[in-house]
């Protein structure tokens, strides 16, 4: 099933075809918030279920059934914490660092040789379908990074890789807005400002439950209709699983937390080598009034204008 988030009071429905069914509305045993029904579980799942049997071909009536052409959709985000794998795609790696004669093979290797690292990302918000996206006036260098990501469906702390399947409640796309400008002084930590700012991710149309595996999710991202990405996370340097057991060591992940698997070449940054003078061109990078749309075939559109 299709689950999105909509309306002004963000309830949870089940896309199906052109409309969406109110799951809360039809069966009140069905929690209305997006978090609470991750929280309730499969229980939850079967009576969704079979509400959608019931309502699914159900013409829109206003009450249950609403034309999704005519709600606002938001972004399907639980509310809970965004874990952004980096680095985790050997021909980006290669655009991004680009030096000497290395085949693909070698620069995964080295990739898994040196190990996972990431981000966290934590908005207040985070933008839906048809949203807009602020560029950060402090910055020259704005890129996109189309992802697939998945939604913790329960509790787990020291969780194998083997057991992903078990905590992967849907899957999404997300839409990692980065500025590249550089990533501020080189201190063991930061505050990830280049990855935290108003509006830096972007999360929809829907999560989609039980019916896509996570491993090979197809994704694409064209920028004013132009294609950019074309991958699947078939090509991921580490799995979801073998993110899930990296954070989960000494960290308990709790439902509706998002995981995010990284993103391919074709971004502005790994398409746009430096010159003699050590800057890059910003003819590839976003620009107030560029629409980004990002895609995958049973997930749907997530189209982003930046203003």
């Amino acid at each position: 099933m299709k689950i999105v988030v909509f309306g002004p009071q963000e309830r949870t429905g089940a896309l199906v075809g052109d409309n969406i069914v109110d799951l809360n509305a039809a069966n009140s045993s069905i929690p209305a918030s997006l978090l609470a029904l991750i929280e309730a579980g499969q229980p939850a799942l079967e009576l969704a279920g079979k509400v959608i049997e019931q309502h699914g071909s159900s013409a829109p009536d206003g009450k249950i059934v609403f034309k999704a052409s005519e709600v606002k959709l938001h972004a399907p985000w639980p509310g809970k914490r965004i874990a952004c794998a980096g680095g985790n795609f050997g021909k980006h790696l290669m655009g991004m660092e680009s030096g000497g004669n290395v085949t693909l093979e070698e620069v995964v290797q080295k990739a898994r040789d040196r190990g996972q690292w990431g981000f966290w990302k934590v908005p207040a918000e985070v933008a839906g379908p048809g949203d807009e996206v602020p560029f950060p006036k402090r910055t020259k260098y704005f890129d996109y990074e189309g992802e697939a990501a998945i939604v913790i469906g329960k509790r787990g702390k020291d969780i194998p890789a083997s057991a992903i399947d078990d905590y992967v409640w849907g899957i999404t796309l997300l839409n990692d807005w980065s500025i590249r400008d550089g990533g501020g002084r080189p201190f063991p930590m930061s505050y990830n400002l280049a990855k935290n700012f108003d509006r830096s991710t972007s999360m929809g149309p829907c999560i989609v439950v039980g019916e896509l595996a996570h491993g090979n999710v197809p994704v694409q991202l064209k920028v004013n209709g132009e294609l950019r990405q074309d991958y699947s996370t078939s090509e991921m340097v580490f799995s979801f699983g073998e993110i899930l057991a990296e954070l989960s060591r000494d960290f308990t992940f709790v439902p509706g937390d998002v995981i995010s698997g990284g993103t391919q070449c074709g971004t502005a940054a790994d398409k746009t080598p430096k010159g003699p003078d050590g800057t890059k061109a910003t003819d590839l990078f976003l620009k107030p009034g560029d629409v980004v749309e990002l895609s995958s075939p049973k997930i749907g559109s997530l189209t982003n204008r930046i203003v």
